[in-house]
């Protein structure tokens, strides 16, 4: 299930994700916090030996500390998602990487507040594994990467911020989401049964034990999306962001 692409599970945090914070289902950014001397670098984006100079987008700040969202992020995290062209991204595509990248800084400064949430090396590793899963090949994963200047260690730092929002987003939301018998049951009548039978007319409807844990894992995911929706709403409120340069 997709948690308003704040997936922490599997999902669907491909390129229309919301949020794209998850390990597993195909989209994020890294980054780290905002260096003294913040250097301008030569960042290849082509499959050419063009290079484009490196520019500061965004800074985030929700009281935790400011960090910088440069152009290479906004790159690096479209390499991250499947079927996302990296020749001349379009504005669009540019500003919809920034929008994740913003939410996700925003959630990691939260996450970073508990120690106790770091990676393991083993679920950075696996985790590397899971996404390169989402690509046609591995093959063709590492060569994107290679385009971007996407190198191991900074993938590794990418994934584990991812890990320790997932971690968080756990230990914050999914632990004390409760879905009440009830709620199974209206929805079994009112949105499963009927389309369950708009999309397979003449079978047999399972019943509300045979549907349950679907349904129970649908509406939580549900719920879970609307808190963490919330939840950015109010960080984005309180936090000082600013657009450094347009993209």
């Amino acid at each position: 299930g997709s948690t308003g692409g704040v997936s922490t599970r599997g999902g669907s945090t491909g390129g229309d994700s919301t949020r794209g914070v998850s390990t597993r289902g195909g989209s994020t950014g890294g980054g780290g916090g905002v260096v003294a001397d913040q250097v301008v670098h030569a960042v290849p984006v082509a499959a050419s030996a063009q290079q484009v100079v490196d520019k500061m987008v965004a800074t985030v700040n929700a009281g935790v500390r400011t960090d910088l969202i440069t152009y290479s992020d906004l790159v690096w995290q479209l390499a991250l998602q499947p079927n996302t062209q990296l020749d001349n991204p379009t504005s669009q595509d540019l500003n919809h990487a920034l929008r994740l990248l913003i939410d996700q800084r925003l959630i990691l400064q939260e996450a970073e507040k508990i120690p106790t949430i770091v990676p393991t090396q083993k679920e950075v590793s696996d985790a590397r594994d899971d996404l390169a899963r989402n690509f046609a090949s591995v093959p063709e994963f590492q060569q994107r990467l290679q385009r971007v200047g996407l190198i191991t260690e900074k993938l590794d730092e990418i994934i584990e911020q991812r890990l320790k929002m997932e971690k968080y987003l756990d230990f914050r939301f999914r632990n004390f989401v409760v879905i009440s018998q009830k709620e199974i049951a209206d929805y079994h009548r009112d949105v499963y049964v009927p389309r369950f039978r708009s999309q397979f007319p003449g079978r047999i409807i399972p019943t509300l034990e045979q549907a349950r844990a679907e349904i129970e894992k649908t509406l939580m995911e549900a719920k879970i999306e609307s808190e963490i929706d919330a939840f950015l709403g109010t960080a984005r409120e309180r936090a000082e962001i600013v657009m450094l340069s347009s993209v």
